[in-house]
């Protein structure tokens, strides 16, 4: 499937654009190919794109003091990934993001986001109508995270997102889960 098909496809679940609309839309696109273990987004980074997964899959992650990371998001194919704070905020990014295959993916400017928006309703409808989306999925990680233990979060990620087991690095997984790779070993 050709970039513009699997974009096509994902916006077609949940607005309907004329083929002009979608050409256009698709024109404020960006590619890029990036490798297994290649940063896209570093602390400190000024972020203006959020980028849409065609192929591979990306993590963002946060590193505290004590240098521990966890891991915020996979994204695999057909996901959005990006320092969401630093995005729409202009603030510097505290969250990275990187490539744990290697990854295909599309680049959209901020500023272009916005300016279809205005431009095209149905791509406001689809962007306000994605980030409620994630907004549910944050709030019911979180609730996981208060309520259940370690085997419940396991056992939900895999049964929500079963291709993880084999594409993730293990000790990826145990930061996603805010565990260690030896618990995480006990729990499979």
């Amino acid at each position: 499937m050709s970039p513009q098909d699997i974009l096509k496809t994902h916006l077609a679940k949940t607005i309907t654009l004329t083929d002009t609309e979608f050409d256009y839309f698709y024109s404020h696109f960006k590619p890029y190919s990036f490798k297994k273990g290649e940063s896209i987004i570093s602390v400190g980074d000024r972020v203006d794109c959020e980028y849409f997964v065609l192929e591979g899959c990306l993590k963002t992650f946060y590193v505290n003091d004590e240098q521990k990371m966890f891991i915020l998001q996979f994204a695999m194919s057909t996901w959005w990934a990006s320092d969401f704070n630093s995005l729409y905020n202009g603030d510097l990014a505290t969250i990275g993001l990187d490539c744990i295959t290697d990854s295909e993916v599309l680049c959209l400017r901020s500023e272009d986001r916005e300016r279809l928006c205005r431009e095209i309703y149905p791509l406001e409808y689809f962007f306000r109508w994605r980030s409620n989306r994630g907004y549910v999925a944050s709030q019911k990680r979180l609730l996981s995270f208060m309520n259940n233990d370690a085997k419940t979060r396991y056992e939900e990620l895999l049964a929500m997102y079963p291709q993880l087991y084999n594409i993730v690095p293990k000790q990826l997984i145990a930061a996603y889960l805010g565990v260690s790779r030896e618990t995480l070993s006990r729990l499979h």
